[in-house]
């Protein structure tokens, strides 16, 4: 039984990259499942991320985010260099997990490119939890790792049995609530009915809320 920390764990930085392929409702999405060995979220299928590393917020980069997606989270963490790191921290979890590439990669050093990269949705772990994570989602066309579409995926075996399917199916599979919440997002910006807004995902009271960080103002 996993034991209740008696005050709630600060939650660690980290991202995500929901990287997707097609268009519409044929739109597909690369996931893979977490081992049973894995602490957090053992058996769930996720996307590729990890923790927001130190190095993340000085690295080198071929390209930075786009300017909308980054004044979204320059309104979140204040710090340039804390909003490119989280990019790049999904950019680099990627490659590390999956092989894809976005950016370039030279004598085994990687350098993102971070221009292909949008903010879809961020969310915090319960307080209960004694893992917890604040992550940022990031979306990407599949298009802008090299090779495209058809580039192979090797992954480290951190994630088993990677592969892009439907975003439907995605659905039905064995997935946390936050992913749900996550590809949910997905399938709005699929339909044209998404909302000019950060969603964001959280607890309260031990029951998950989502609420939406507006950019009227932007």
């Amino acid at each position: 039984m996993t034991d209740v920390p008696k005050r709630p764990v600060r939650p660690r930085n980290a991202a995500s990259l929901v990287i997707t392929r097609g268009k519409g409702l044929d739109t597909e999405v690369l996931m893979g499942q977490r081992a049973k060995r894995h602490r957090f979220m053992p058996h769930m299928y996720v996307f590729p991320g990890g923790g927001l590393d130190r190095e993340d917020r000085t690295a080198d980069v071929l390209a930075d985010l786009p300017d909308r997606p980054k004044a979204r989270l320059m309104r979140q963490v204040q710090r340039e260099d804390v909003a490119r790191g989280l990019a790049v921290a999904a950019a680099r979890e990627t490659w590390e997990e999956t092989g894809l590439v976005f950016g370039e990669v030279r004598n085994d050093r990687f350098t993102p490119d971070l221009s292909g990269l949008d903010y879809l949705a961020r969310a915090i772990t319960p307080p209960p939890s004694p893992i917890r994570f604040h992550a940022r989602f990031f979306i990407a066309d599949a298009e802008h790792a090299q090779g495209g579409g058809s580039a192979p995926i090797s992954g480290s075996g951190e994630l088993l049995d990677l592969a892009f399917r439907p975003l439907l199916e995605c659905l039905t599979m064995p997935i946390a609530d936050v992913t749900e919440f996550v590809l949910e997002e997905v399938l709005r910006r699929v339909r044209g009915t998404s909302i000019e807004a950060v969603p964001i995902f959280s607890y309260q009271n031990n029951a998950p809320i989502i609420r939406y960080q507006h950019l009227d103002d932007e």
